[in-house]
């Protein structure tokens, strides 16, 4: 087994010049970010999120910024239908939190028969995709940055 980070950095974006990039280092950036997968899901009767979704027990547009988080960020629906900003590719979007991605349970009917979702998932409607400018080709999986919204 292995860890892999799960909580959220304080930080402040450094001042200009100050921050180190040798070797493709990152450097902070305001406020609490935390680093993510991002990868595709569609919330749509049909689609291959499965059911309705856990927070209203609603289908919703594809064509609508909507997310399922991990479980651990889920955190028994404390997020539910509130918002949380995605950053990526250069460009952010607004999401709204309307399900879970399970980690625990899958491979059966009300998830699509889908494996289990690793606790680092934001799981994220085609409508997050187009707003982060991803060319459809490159749809599936891209490493992003989120954090809650005010």
């Amino acid at each position: 087994d292995t860890c892999k980070p799960s909580g959220k950095l304080k930080g402040k974006k450094p001042p200009p010049g100050k921050c180190n990039q040798e070797n493709d280092s990152d450097c902070c950036i305001e406020g609490n970010h935390t680093k993510a997968k991002l990868t595709i899901n569609s919330f749509e009767p049909g689609g291959d999120g499965g059911g309705r979704s856990e927070c209203d027990n609603h289908y919703h547009s594809d064509d609508d910024p909507v997310v399922a988080l991990s479980t651990g960020w889920f955190n028994h629906k404390k997020r539910c239908l509130k918002y949380i900003n995605i950053h990526g590719n250069g460009k952010s979007v607004k999401a709204k939190v309307v399900d879970e991605c399970e980690f625990t349970m899958g491979c059966d009917s009300v998830y699509d028969y889908q494996p289990p979702c690793p606790n680092n998932i934001v799981d994220a409607s085609k409508a997050v995709w187009k707003a982060l400018g991803v060319p459809k080709d490159d749809w599936g999986e891209m490493d992003i940055d989120w954090s809650d919204t005010d």
